[in-house]
């Protein structure tokens, strides 16, 4: 029995695939298949398909695994009657009180009206720093004058 599987290639961390037809007693990592129908980037979504060849083989009792069975449907290519699509998997989130959306939005405006009191002190005490060197750098102009004249 044939089946159409994707087989890992690209290094790691950076995974591409392929679309072959293998035996299904073989392993995708054998290497051995009956032939290569294409190709799946799933970083970039691209997916190139010899539509012709897997219609062919799809035809003749080739059995496609899961995720090969959705790239074809999305790629158009007419899925035989006893090819079966798993639904989707309901996902549970483990935290959903730590998402944004979920946080009370009365802690945001507090944080908002926080941030303007510590820039403001922020300001004045540069302004404060600035006065006293001001002050002191007359005081050490006026001597130095008086011992020059």
């Amino acid at each position: 029995m044939l089946a159409i599987r994707l087989q890992r290639t690209g290094r790691k961390g950076h995974a591409q695939f392929r679309m072959v037809v293998q035996d299904s007693r073989r392993t995708p990592s054998s290497g051995r298949f009956v032939y290569l129908l294409g190709s799946y980037n799933p970083h970039t979504k691209a997916l190139a398909i010899d539509k012709e060849k897997a219609s062919y083989y799809l035809d003749n009792g080739a059995r496609p695994s899961d995720r090969v069975a959705r790239l074809l449907q999305a790629d158009g290519v007419k899925l035989p009657s006893w090819v079966g699509i798993m639904a989707d998997k309901e996902r549970k989130l483990r935290n959903p009180e730590k998402l944004r959306k979920n946080q009370p939005v009365e802690e945001k405006a507090e944080e908002k009206v926080e941030e303007p009191a510590a820039e403001a002190t922020a300001e004045e005490a540069p302004v404060e720093a600035e006065a006293a060197a001001e002050a002191e750098a007359p005081a050490e102009a006026e001597p130095a004058t008086e011992d020059k004249a």
